[in-house]
């Protein structure tokens, strides 16, 4: 089992002035620690079918992941079937991965449930039409799906998100026959790694301080200018570090995270069709007052 001090040093990566790993104290490695801190996106997959019973393991893991108010605003479509997994693909920005996985599970705020919930007991339901219900979806979905992702991993399986499947959302929830109040917000894919591909590698992540501030988000009399200085220098220093791990991977002409983040963001046309999403949750009866 790998000590806590090589899976943090993996995870936080290194620049020129030595490893960006946090102190921590003296704590023993366990299996949870060490599948949450060696988590990475696996996209190539062997087609095999998973295991009798994953998919219910799977969900049972998901099921158990906290939830507002036990409202349970989420739900899922699996889909094993080659010829629906391969049209869902290509609603998801066309990524082989998704169809190469034997599983593409698609998280979805759900309403709908709550909504006969308020007409089977003749309540107004008046609370499903804020943006605070739709926030509440979202949260529990992405909950649920990471429960499902570490529970995978822990099986020895490999996973990806796919944020693509709000590229097309009309289309998506059409293929997969949503009702309304229901819409996809990503899926997950989900396979046994293939061997013989090269495998996927844990990637540095932003410093610590950069991430998680102590008691507020900075001194209340701080200098402005200097706490842009601070992130700057942090920025570079996580631009360095995503480098060379980049470097390593035979990536050395990506761009600097700094440089890929801000032309991800830089153009409507670059969310890749997601400009429309707030349009669509209001087709699908999300009123977002």
């Amino acid at each position: 089992m790998p000590d806590l001090s090589s899976l943090l040093e993996a995870r936080y990566g290194t620049t020129a002035a030595g490893s960006a790993t946090p102190p921590v104290v003296p704590i023993a490695a366990n299996p949870t620690l060490e599948t949450l801190l060696q988590h990475k996106s696996v996209r190539n997959f062997l087609s095999d079918p998973l295991p009798p019973s994953t998919l219910e393991l799977l969900t049972a893991a998901a099921q158990s992941a906290a939830t507002s108010s036990n409202l349970q605003t989420w739900s899922a479509v699996a889909v094993t079937t080659p010829s629906l997994k391969s049209q869902a693909a290509a609603l998801c920005g066309d990524q082989a991965f998704i169809r190469a996985a034997p599983l593409f599970v698609i998280f979805c705020a759900d309403l709908a449930r709550l909504t006969a919930a308020c007409a089977q007991h003749g309540t107004p339901g008046a609370g499903l039409e804020f943006l605070e219900m739709y926030t509440m979806a979202a949260i529990d979905a992405s909950l649920a799906a990471q429960n499902a992702c570490v529970a995978a991993e822990a099986l020895g399986l490999g996973a990806c998100y796919v944020g693509a499947a709000r590229n097309r959302p009309r289309e998506l929830a059409e293929l997969l026959g949503l009702p309304p109040r229901v819409v996809a917000l990503f899926g997950l894919a989900v396979g046994r790694p293939d061997p013989g591909a090269p495998p996927a590698t844990v990637k540095p992540r932003l410093a610590q301080d950069e991430v998680v501030r102590r008691e507020t988000w900075g001194p209340a009399d701080g200098d402005g200018a200097t706490q842009q200085e601070e992130q700057a220098a942090k920025l570079a220093a996580y631009d360095e570090a995503l480098a060379n791990f980049n470097a390593k991977q035979g990536r050395g002409d990506a761009p600097a995270w700094t440089n890929r983040s801000a032309h991800r963001i830089a153009t409507v046309e670059s969310l890749h069709g997601r400009d429309i999403f707030r349009d669509v949750l209001e087709e699908r009866g999300f009123e977002l007052r």
